[in-house]
């Protein structure tokens, strides 16, 4: 069943227009940070890319960086809301379980597509903003890479540190996907899913900004979701990272664990 779902996963056409999207527009950032020579000023736009003009190694993390608020979590909560919800939509739901296909088999392999979505999309946008860092704005021949503290990485070291970006920032998105699963359970309707999903990912981007909301603030889902940045940082302060990790950890416990009780009880055959 798994293999069934990541081959609908890869053979679709939305699901490589969808990425090209994603790595498309940090591309053309880096085209006008070539062209223009003008970064961000410190403390405006996404932390990294006042950086990467003479350091374009650093330029995967300034990709993710540029795609993560909105267009990474959009695409991410579309694939998410699609799962369950368009298959019922188009018939083809009730048709799966009279087939023996257990519910519990068919909504791990439909989370197993969307994950495999996910860091398909997160490592597309590394490898795309890398090889365009380097290609228009340097530093591809240098031994050591620059942090934000002012430090060298040698290129182990910041190998290793974007391999951990790219796990932060997949399992933050995993977070919100297993919102938009739970959603998709609840109708027949793909569109509805991913919009629910959007909206609780507005209204935790709005209420991590608001003061009296400070009692709630570290568990909105969103609240983390850069704290990848401090990978590039010398020393790594851990602490960010580490709760970021066990906030998504509760979401995707508790999101999973109210689609699988939903699904696996839902008359979806009449």
């Amino acid at each position: 069943m798994i293999r069934v779902e990541l081959r609908k996963l890869v053979s679709r056409p939305r699901t490589w227009v969808s990425i090209g999207l994603l790595c498309l527009l940090p591309v053309v950032v880096a085209v006008f940070l070539s062209v223009t020579g003008i970064a961000p000023r410190p403390g405006q736009g996404p932390t990294l890319l006042a950086a990467v003009l003479g350091n374009g190694a650093l330029y995967p993390a300034a990709a993710l960086g540029i795609v993560l608020p909105f267009f990474l979590p959009i695409a991410v909560a579309v694939q998410a809301g699609e799962a369950v919800a368009g298959e019922a939509s188009t018939g083809t739901l009730r048709y799966l379980l009279v087939r023996p296909v257990g519910r519990t088999r068919l909504l791990a392999a439909k989370l197993v597509s969307v994950v495999a979505y996910t860091l398909l999309a997160v490592v597309a946008v590394a490898v795309v903003g890398y090889v365009t860092g380097i290609t228009l704005l340097g530093n591809s021949g240098q031994l050591t890479t620059t942090t934000l503290s002012g430090t060298a990485l040698t290129p182990t070291d910041l190998a290793w540190r974007t391999g951990v970006m790219v796990l932060s920032i997949g399992w933050s998105m995993v977070g919100l996907a297993a919102i938009s699963l739970f959603l998709s359970t609840l109708t027949d309707s793909s569109l509805g899913a991913a919009l629910g999903g959007l909206a609780a990912l507005v209204s935790s981007t709005v209420l991590v900004t608001l003061d009296a909301a400070g009692s709630v603030r570290d568990y909105l889902p969103t609240r983390y979701w850069l704290a990848w940045v401090d990978l590039f940082r010398d020393p790594i302060p851990w602490h960010d990272l580490q709760a970021g990790a066990l906030v998504q950890a509760g979401y995707v416990l508790v999101f999973l664990g109210a689609a699988w009780a939903n699904f696996t009880t839902r008359d979806v055959t009449s």
